[in-house]
């Protein structure tokens, strides 16, 4: 096991894997995200008190774990290449920098469109919408110090250090609504004992999640394996056509 790990260090090898990795994971994303939206839509019955206007929750509830996984999975890998120089941990962080920032604006447009008719307002001050808008801003931030320095293994550690210092905003997220009075209600999912959620809500929820997870990992392989066509095209395996099919 540790070989195989320390095997994905290795650019070529990762884009092997990578490549055998990427059509099983969107056929799995596609599958599951199908069904979310078809138990989330055509199965769940109508909320008591905000009838089907509830729905976009699928969407944005899921989305904004996304945003906070990303990051966290961005800064676990920026801590890898910063603690044991892997350029291929540097490498996934940079795929995931433009997938997780959509993720982030993703429930940032849906958390304002389901907020004007429940608060009657688009925006609001609120914590977690702040903090969340605070974290679309170390993505973009992460993703412009990238491209502003020109020399990459720089870039690579000024990028790693701004992931490492930012996710102390992740805990912030999460328990804004323990932390402050906000607009948004307590964690009804991962709170200790059962969900305060019935489970023909939950299904849907659960399935979208796994979908958005699914899609993540599939777009990531795909980013991963650009990236290292570009920065290895000098080298002799990426130069061979096999290589790059």
């Amino acid at each position: 096991m540790f070989l195989w790990f320390h095997r994905l260090g290795s650019a070529r090898y990762f884009f092997d894997f990578a490549r055998r990795l990427t059509p099983w994971l969107g056929s799995l994303a596609a599958v599951t995200v199908i069904t979310g939206l078809y138990l989330g839509l055509f199965v769940a019955p109508p909320d008591y008190q905000q009838g089907d206007g509830y729905r976009i929750m699928f969407v944005h509830v899921p989305s904004a774990w996304m945003s906070m996984f990303i990051y966290v999975f961005m800064a676990v890998n920026a801590a890898v290449g910063l603690i044991w120089r892997i350029k291929i941990a540097h490498l996934l962080s940079t795929a995931a920098a433009i997938v997780g920032a959509s993720f982030t604006f993703i429930t940032l447009a849906t958390g304002s469109i389901w907020g004007k008719p429940m608060w009657g307002a688009w925006w609001a001050w609120d914590a977690r919408l702040t903090s969340e808008l605070i974290l679309l801003f170390l993505y973009l931030g992460f993703i412009a110090l990238q491209s502003a320095i020109q020399d990459r293994s720089k870039a690579q550690q000024a990028g790693a250090i701004l992931l490492l210092a930012g996710v102390v905003n992740i805990p912030i997220i999460h328990y804004s609504v323990l932390w402050w009075h906000t607009l948004h209600q307590t964690a009804s999912i991962t709170k200790f004992g059962m969900p305060s959620i019935h489970s023909s809500m939950l299904a849907p929820l659960l399935f979208m999640w796994v979908g958005f997870m699914f899609f993540f990992f599939y777009l990531l392989m795909l980013r991963s394996r650009a990236l290292i066509l570009e920065y290895e095209r000098s080298s002799r395996w990426v130069q061979e056509a096999g290589a790059v099919k």
